[in-house]
């Protein structure tokens, strides 16, 4: 585990961000660059076995990431997380548009009460084969394999037809307002673990949709803060 504190007046930083590489936790430093806010991170690196570090329990219970601490506060979950600084530290910002507050509320829970679950299904039924003992590889990369055909893929591909149809009637951003909203932060990490996949369905105003992110001044910055993330460098 290592710290960093980001350039502020002073130096004193108000949040500390609980960041583990290649994770949520991402799109939290994101959203802090866009606010301009002061924080510090406090980094943690994944196992061999690509887990969480036992040392993320300190802060979290439940050992994973993100987790963000102001003052006596240890607070965990991205949505809660993006909710509480946007209400808080926000001053105005990141606010959708009256047009897109339905939109917003939507995508800022849909990301991970609908989308993540189908992904982690995804990555779950390529991992298990992987790790089980050699003898029984060939049966259940037979077995998942058929799983992720019947079962994962074809949700999938509701989910990228629902986003790019949304994408494709809004005006850059998941609300449809001038800037990245709540929703905006909570599904990029996502469609990055989405997009890093060599056989993921998303549609080019998706696809576009990501680039946008990675290349705005306060992205790139949260990834030099950040350190190591796979998923900004995969190619869609």
């Amino acid at each position: 585990m290592s710290a960093d504190v980001a350039a502020t007046p002073g130096n004193e930083p108000k949040l500390i961000v609980h960041h583990l590489n290649n994770s949520r936790s991402q799109r939290i430093l994101w959203l802090l660059e866009e606010l301009e806010l002061p924080y510090e991170i406090k980094k943690y690196q994944r196992t061999a076995e690509m887990l969480a570090p036992p040392e993320l329990t300190a802060v979290n219970p439940l050992g994973s990431a993100p987790v963000i601490t102001d003052g006596a506060l240890n607070l965990a979950e991205s949505g809660a997380i993006v909710e509480y600084i946007l209400q808080k530290y926000g001053k105005g910002r990141a606010q959708p548009p009256e047009s897109g507050i339905i939109d917003n509320l939507y995508y800022t829970h849909y990301a991970e009460a609908s989308l993540m679950p189908v992904l982690v299904n995804k990555l779950v039924f390529r991992i298990v084969p992987e790790r089980a003992p050699f003898l029984l590889r060939p049966l259940l990369r037979g077995v998942f394999s058929m799983l992720t055909t019947r079962m994962v893929d074809p949700r999938l591909k509701l989910h990228a037809t629902m986003i790019e149809e949304h994408l494709s009637r809004t005006d850059g951003w998941f609300a449809g307002g001038p800037e990245p909203t709540s929703a905006d932060y909570m599904m990029i990490f996502a469609l990055e673990a989405w997009g890093s996949e060599k056989d993921n369905v998303l549609g080019p105003k998706t696809k576009e949709y990501v680039a946008r992110v990675h290349a705005r001044p306060a992205y790139q910055r949260a990834l030099e803060k950040g350190g190591e993330y796979a998923y900004a460098k995969a190619s869609l």
